[in-house]
């Protein structure tokens, strides 16, 4: 989640992340920086975000992921 709030945070939202990026992060201030293939993640999490729990997908969809947002039903109009 860090990588993609870093991308998102540079990038935008709007920007679809390819699937060949990576992107490089700190983790707890280590001086190491750790790369992340985040297109790849992302390309996974999503084909597999029937498994991820409310909070999950609600953290995805705050970062912009549109496919993480619930679906709604339409409901009919009720007659009258």
């Amino acid at each position: 989640m860090a990588a993609l709030t870093q991308w998102v945070e540079r990038e935008g939202a709007d920007r679809p992340v390819p699937r060949g990026h990576s992107e490089q992060i700190t983790v707890d201030g280590e001086a190491e920086l750790l790369t992340v293939k985040l297109g790849v993640w992302i390309s996974n999490t999503k084909s597999r975000r029937d498994r991820l729990d409310a909070d999950q997908l609600a953290a995805l969809a705050e970062l912009g992921m549109e496919w993480a947002r619930p679906v709604t039903i339409p409901q009919a109009a009720p007659s009258l």
